[in-house]
């Protein structure tokens, strides 16, 4: 077993096999059936108390949906005081389900349609974050309809400043945001609205990001640039956003974001601005969702088939890229590595084989791990893929090749909880508009 694929938290049990808090991994497969996520709220918990202990009290936390948008993990997130970062109607939805007041919402993304915009004027979104001068336009006019006032916040593309990190996306062109030598000019035309109530900026510069060094020169960035834009506009500024971007460590030469460092940094830039009158009674927000999830989570799938071909052996399993597009390497990966791989069942035995790990549909591209070296697996064994609690399911082609959809279990302490069912033949139907009665199945 790889050190450090199995989080602090987690163990194995006298019989070898992995518990989630204190339930056998074996006895949820049995209950719930493969595949299967798995998330443990005890670890979420403890990731949230970590993220607000390293968070100067100037901050504060929204919850980023699209990471895992199931409602018993976005009720968690409410019941601590954070409010929700979403990015469509969908989102809305699940938000207001989990409990979630619209005024603590912040709608971001880019390619809002003519209809989001009415939503989220209409049912008074707590910020609207407009990425362009034409969304700045039509929330005027959409306003101005309906007689209101939105609230919008800009989102700023940085110019590029030298700063490293994972998927770094200021100091390029981008789809997200306005340019930063454009925004004043955007900004005083909210500004100047009557219609709109200009909240102040929302900046990202990356994902995924490792090194608090980046963190914090980005973070810097971000109030040299919210500094400029408030001394020409003249304008108070109610919320500067630093977006996302925490990252959690998913392959061997990855190593934990570090958050005693990140903390004395964050802590000596409150400092300075602390005298900074367009900083006065700004509210400070991140909007983390792996970071804080991630590592929660499990994939669990079962072996059905092994074979060997021209000198590879292949572990098949029950589930594959439909359930876990991440894992497969598919999802903006340039080289596909593998996520934490292990047969859970077998954790006290050495990890001797090398096999590619695949699941049960009809491409080359349903390969969850390549060359992956784990004990000696039987049919009928569990594989388990970790840091599976975000951008797994929520981020993959359920729909492909119409197998069920994975149900989701909750964990805490030595309960288990399913949280979302398995799909069901019925649901790949629901929606359709049959042309002849004769169609419909019974």
């Amino acid at each position: 077993m790889t050190p450090g694929t199995v989080h602090s938290s987690w163990r194995s049990s006298e019989a070898g096999e992995l518990l989630i808090g204190d339930v056998p991994v074996s006895r949820i497969a049995e209950r719930h059936g493969t595949p299967l996520f798995i998330y443990d709220r005890n670890l979420i918990a403890s990731q949230y108390q970590c993220l607000g202990e390293t968070l100067p009290e100037r901050f504060s936390i929204c919850y980023s949906v699209k990471a895992n948008p199931n409602p018993f993990i976005v009720t968690f997130f409410l019941r601590q005081g954070c409010g929700l970062e979403i990015a469509s109607t969908g989102e809305f939805f699940q938000a207001s389900v989990a409990g979630c007041a619209p005024d603590d919402m912040l709608w971001a993304g880019p390619g809002k349609s003519e209809a989001d915009l009415e939503f989220a004027v209409s049912r008074h979104v707590g910020e609207i974050h407009a990425e362009s001068a034409l969304e700045v336009e039509r929330i005027s006019r959409i306003s101005s309809r309906l007689g209101l006032a939105a609230p919008v916040a800009l989102r700023i593309n940085p110019a590029g400043d030298g700063a490293g990190g994972a998927m770094r996306m200021g100091g390029k062109s981008a789809p997200f945001g306005v340019d930063e030598e454009n925004a004043c000019t955007v900004v005083s035309r909210i500004l100047d609205d009557p219609h709109l109530k200009f909240c102040g900026l929302h900046f990202f510069a990356g994902t995924q990001i490792l090194d608090h060094n980046v963190l914090l020169a980005q973070y810097r960035k971000a109030l040299t640039v919210a500094k400029q834009i408030a001394a020409t506009t003249g304008c108070p500024l109610e919320t500067l956003d630093f977006g996302g971007g925490w990252g959690i460590p998913y392959f061997t030469t990855e190593r934990h974001l570090d958050l005693s460092a990140l903390k004395v940094g964050l802590s000596e830039m409150v400092k300075e601005v602390e005298s900074e009158p367009c900083f006065a009674g700004s509210r400070f927000v991140v909007e983390p969702g792996r970071f804080l999830v991630a590592e929660a989570g499990l994939y669990v799938a079962r072996v059905i088939d092994i074979k060997m071909s021209r000198g590879t052996k292949y572990l098949i399993i029950d589930g594959g890229m439909n359930h876990h597009l991440a894992a497969s390497g598919n999802l903006g990966q340039v080289i596909k590595r593998n996520f934490p791989i292990l047969v859970i069942n077998k954790m006290d035995s050495p990890d001797t084989e090398i096999v590619d790990i695949v699941g049960p549909l009809c491409t080359p591209l349903d390969t969850l791990g390549r060359s992956v070296q784990v004990a000696r697996a039987d049919v009928g064994d569990l594989v388990g893929i970790f840091r599976s609690g975000a951008y797994c399911r929520s981020a993959s082609p359920l729909g492909f090749l119409s197998h069920p959809t994975p149900p989701e279990v909750l964990v805490e302490g030595n309960q288990d909880m399913l949280i979302r069912r398995r799909g069901i033949a019925d649901d790949l139907i629901r929606d359709v508009q049959f042309l002849h009665t004769s169609h419909t199945t019974a």
